[in-house]
């Protein structure tokens, strides 16, 4: 079985970014990433967060369930980021593009199954 080919995010934003992105201290978005309710990667050297998982001043809606339910299933962010841009153009893309679509509540479904 070969790899899932990866796509890669719109963009990434550098954690003082995010912090004044949503109007939070830079202590709050680390603790929602270690609650599981944003996702950063290490790039670099660099804690960063792909573009699209923050929408205008709000994280994506379904995002920290999703991301819950992948920590469940034993992935650690580097795998729950490898999963949700894993190229899938039966949900828009990627798991990542289609939680900003009404596609949102078919990744936390493909999620969920992740577990069983």
């Amino acid at each position: 079985m070969s790899e899932p080919v990866i796509t890669e995010p719109t963009g990434w934003i550098n954690l003082p970014d995010v912090s004044e992105k949503l109007g939070v201290s830079i202590s709050k978005v680390h603790q929602m990433i270690k609650d599981g309710d944003l996702l950063s990667v290490r790039r670099d050297g660099i804690r960063l967060v792909p573009e699209e998982l923050v929408a205008n001043d709000t994280v994506r809606q379904h995002l920290p369930g999703v991301l819950t339910v992948l920590r469940d299933a034993g992935y650690n962010d580097e795998e729950a980021f490898r999963w949700l841009y894993a190229a899938d153009p039966e949900v828009g893309g990627s798991a990542a593009a289609a939680l900003g679509t009404w596609q949102a509540r078919e990744v936390k479904r493909r999620a969920q199954a992740l577990g069983f």
